[in-house]
């Protein structure tokens, strides 16, 4: 898609757009393009039970003054916690401060007597024993959601890859949108809810589909769009900033990236670095077509909502519509996961990061996290060993 002049009603300094008397500041550009930062938030465990616990506060109490203290932080549940990396420029950077991360969070872990494990959802804890963690932002966000909030025990994994260009930034959300159920289904982790197998392979999407400002993200014509929608929520005080907006991808403005939400948490690390590859591959391949003048291509959200769908159902087998190719049949999205990789490959070649993508045709040869899950749990009908397994399986990393 070409692009467009500012219309008359917005004017731009530097990093700062003006929009309908409201103001939206943004860092596109003001980091190298197409860097990765990358969050996961892990389940605080009891080692002998396996169980959730709320010892948060003890954990953070025991980083303190470590160097990784700055990247270990605490989310709405006491059980639940979170780890950031620094700007990255490539996947095998994001492995290496993951894996820091993950084997000193296991080793502060353990001396309490405490397990760490990373998947969309607890197998068998409830949400009603889950305790919020004294924060004003978690206190407020319980007070307005009530239920809402109080029953969202899940766990993601974000990925931030860096845009050079906030125009941009929007055409290529708008491109990611169709791919919304081939990362669902390659980080589908979460196979169970309250100690039963639901059915699905992520139940943590069914969980969050309850939050306002959720799912898909709308399709915006530029970035002016985009700043008035967010300006008129923030003026009228729906929402506090925009980061209380929670699609399944958003801009991060004051970042300068676009966030990839959708992913459950990962288990197994490997799998963590093959989907940023893929994430970031996927934005280097939208930004060129930006680049060239191509028209991104969209597609009615009730559609790419349908595959989204069925891809939490039923995982790399979901049979989803074909709507990049435009045929009017079905087929399976790990199909057209390997037509994405052909797609992006010259990017990841360009990137260097060929080895690291290679990661997601591991994926699909052996199954998503969820499928680890639910053979885990037909061996012997034991919820307990599928969180002992996912544990061990988070762990294994530090080895």
């Amino acid at each position: 898609m070409t692009k467009q002049a500012y219309p008359p009603s917005i004017t731009g300094k530097g990093s700062r757009y003006a929009v309908g008397g409201s103001v939206l500041d943004h860092a596109f550009g003001k980091s190298d393009q197409f860097t990765l930062g990358v969050e996961e938030e892990y389940m605080l465990l009891d080692g002998e039970t396996f169980d959730l616990v709320q010892h948060i506060d003890t954990v953070l109490a025991d980083v303190s003054g470590h160097e990784l203290e700055p990247r270990i932080n605490a989310e709405l549940m006491q059980s639940v916690l979170e780890v950031a990396t620094p700007v990255c420029h490539t996947p095998s950077d994001v492995e290496k401060q993951l894996r820091a991360l993950r084997a000193y969070v296991t080793q502060v872990a353990r001396a309490r007597g405490m397990r760490v494990g990373s998947a969309g959802t607890h197998p068998f804890s409830l949400f009603e024993r889950q305790c919020i963690t004294a924060k004003d932002r978690y206190r407020a966000l319980v007070d307005q959601m009530q239920y809402i909030a109080r029953r969202e025990l899940i766990f993601g994994l974000h990925v931030h890859v860096a845009v050079d260009d906030p125009e941009k930034a929007i055409q290529v959300v708008n491109g990611l949108i169709v791919h919304l159920a081939e990362l669902v289904a390659l980080s589908a982790s979460s196979a169970f809810w309250r100690g039963e197998p639901t059915g699905l392979h992520s139940s943590r999407h069914m969980v969050f589909a309850a939050f306002p400002r959720s799912g898909p993200p709308p399709r915006f014509k530029d970035y002016a769009d985009y700043a008035e929608v967010v300006g008129q929520l923030e003026r009228t005080g729906c929402i506090a900033d925009y980061t209380h907006i929670w699609w399944d991808i958003r801009l991060h403005p004051r970042l300068g990236t676009i966030e990839i939400r959708i992913c459950d948490a990962v288990t197994d690390l490997d799998d963590v670095i093959a989907i940023t590859a893929y994430c970031q591959a996927l934005v280097k391949h939208y930004s060129e077509l930006f680049d060239a003048g191509t028209e991104i291509p969209s597609y009615h959200r009730i559609l790419t909502t349908e595959n989204k769908w069925l891809a939490a159902r039923y995982g790399l087998d979901a049979p989803v519509m074909d709507l990049l190719t435009g045929k009017r049949n079905r087929g399976t999205v790990a199909a057209s996961i390997r037509r994405t990789l052909k797609a992006i490959g010259p990017h990841a070649r360009e990137l260097g990061t060929e080895q690291q993508l290679e990661g997601i045709d591991e994926i699909l040869r052996r199954g998503n996290a969820a499928d680890r899950q639910l053979r885990t749990f037909n061996a012997n009908r034991d919820v307990v060993e599928v969180v002992r397994d996912l544990a061990d399986l988070t762990e294994a990393a530090v080895a």
